[in-house]
């Protein structure tokens, strides 16, 4: 239904929308009854979701991307001993106890309701070395070269010549699960130029509401930066998430999350025409080779396993001339959850079950066709184990089910590693355990986010986004002959 200015002011239940050009959806009546004049109607092209954005979502997905747009305008008058000084202030007041302490408080209540929600708090959880992390990641920022305005290449063609030099994107805008340190990675954007729009989960709102009382804002007020250069999209609802990815104001759209909102948000974006950086499913993959050696293979699961997040090793496969390292795989899977007091859950195909002990609990069968299922756990590792019957059918498998993101190989032979390197189609390959894959970690920069290849090859960048990698090019011709023409 639409009223007399052409505007959406309802939906009928069974009311066909079209998408993808040729095709159709029906509206539900859970939609047609909630929707009011006033709230938006996203259509995703690629599926023919029906997503509902109510007006007061929409409201503050725009208001907070008007700040922010307003801020860019200004953080280029600023200079780049102001955007220092930001981020060591702000690094500062989290490293301060007094001031950290409502911070801390905010976090415990988020994560006593997450909890009586049932709702993981793994990732909420804000942690002395979390505390930690996020102040010398802020400190890095502080202390990183200055790159606005840098000049990346010189073309000098003799009567003029032309520049390439690196400018701000512009207002970035994310969408992220409840992690309180995404906040200072997130803000290392700010450090090339860009401003930045955050929407946290719900269960972290109360921790990035204190977050900017004590912290963010008091740091950007003290350098004299603009209050948008950073800002909280202060909305609990997913719709504002949607709201934000549908503004074509905003350059770069970055998901963290996993499974189906990810790809949503993701696809939104594209088709609002905003560039788009998804970091959602994850899970590596090891591989043994033929000459790997039991040990070194042992330590590399084992060490793969401390903690479930994106790099922890989700699929081992092992060829069947190696079979001797499946009972291998296994005690050091035992070893990973014994550490955290658990029992660990293996998804085992038929090759590998055969080589289990036949009283071995806690193995569950796998088909090679949930070889691209990412587990999920808390305290008990979860890992899938298939032989296969060489290391290039690994690699087959690995580039077909895998979300195509990290790939290590344990060999003590270099041409096997070698093969392995060419053969695999992914952005991070190694040939030991798996949880390198971390910016600040491998690269000595806060990450904002790591990309799978999942939806094709990044052009021109690395799977690592960090705040220093947000930046686009100008060119600046400089002509000395009055002359020249063409």
């Amino acid at each position: 239904m639409s009223s007399a200015n052409g505007r959406l002011s309802g939906l009928r239940e069974g009311q066909v929308i079209v998408y993808g050009g040729d095709r159709t959806t029906t509206v539900p009546s859970e939609l047609a009854n909630t929707f009011r004049a006033g709230d938006r109607l996203i259509v995703v092209d690629r599926t023919g979701d029906l997503l509902h954005v109510p007006a007061a979502a929409h409201r503050a997905a725009t208001s907070a991307v008007d700040a922010a747009l307003d801020a860019f305008r200004t953080l280029g008058r600023c200079t780049d001993d102001q955007i220092s000084s930001f981020f060591l202030s702000f690094a500062d007041r989290l490293a301060d106890d007094e001031q950290a302490a409502p911070i801390f408080a905010a976090n415990a209540d988020d994560v006593d309701r997450a909890s009586a929600a049932g709702r993981s708090t793994t990732r909420l959880r804000l942690t002395e070395a979390m505390r930690a992390d996020m102040i010398a990641g802020l400190r890095m920022w502080a202390q990183m070269p200055a790159a606005r305005g840098a000049t990346e290449r010189v073309l000098d063609h003799g009567s003029w010549s032309v520049e390439a030099r690196r400018a701000p994107l512009g207002v970035v805008g994310f969408v992220f699960e409840g992690r309180p340190n995404v906040f200072a990675d997130a803000a290392g954007v700010v450090r090339t130029g860009n401003t930045a729009v955050l929407r946290i989960g719900s269960d972290a709102l109360g921790t990035a509401r204190t977050i900017v009382t004590h912290a963010l804002a008091p740091a950007l007020s003290g350098a004299g930066l603009p209050a948008g250069a950073v800002t909280l999209l202060d909305d609990a609802s997913r719709a504002s998430g949607l709201a934000m990815f549908a503004d074509g104001r905003l350059s770069l759209a970055v998901a963290r999350g996993s499974g189906h909102a990810v790809t949503q948000l993701g696809a939104v974006g594209r088709q609002s025409g905003v560039s788009v950086s998804l970091h959602g499913t994850g899970g590596a993959w090891l591989v043994a080779g033929v000459a790997a050696d039991a040990d070194r293979f042992a330590a590399s699961v084992r060490h793969s396993l401390d903690r479930k997040v994106c790099n922890t090793l989700n699929v081992c496969a092992i060829p069947s001339s190696r079979a001797d390292l499946v009972p291998v795989f296994l005690d050091a899977v035992d070893a990973a959850a014994a550490r955290r007091g658990a029992t660990a859950r293996v998804h085992a195909d038929t090759a590998a079950r055969s080589r289990l002990p036949a009283d071995r609990t806690g193995i569950e069968p796998l088909d090679r066709s949930d070889l691209g299922v990412e587990w999920e756990w808390e305290e008990a590792p979860e890992v899938s184990v298939v032989v296969v019957d060489d290391v290039g059918d690994a690699v087959d498998l690995l580039n077909r089910y895998s979300p195509r993101f990290i790939a290590s190989i344990v060999s003590n032979d270099e041409g096997e590693v070698e093969r392995f390197y060419s053969g695999v189609d992914a952005p991070f390959v190694g040939d030991g355990f798996t949880r390198w894959v971390d910016g600040q970690y491998a690269l000595g920069t806060p990450e904002l986010g790591l990309s799978n290849w999942q939806f094709g090859r990044l052009l021109a960048r690395g799977g690592v986004l960090s705040g220093d990698s947000v930046y686009t090019l100008r060119y600046r011709a400089r002509i000395a002959d009055p002359e020249l023409s063409r």
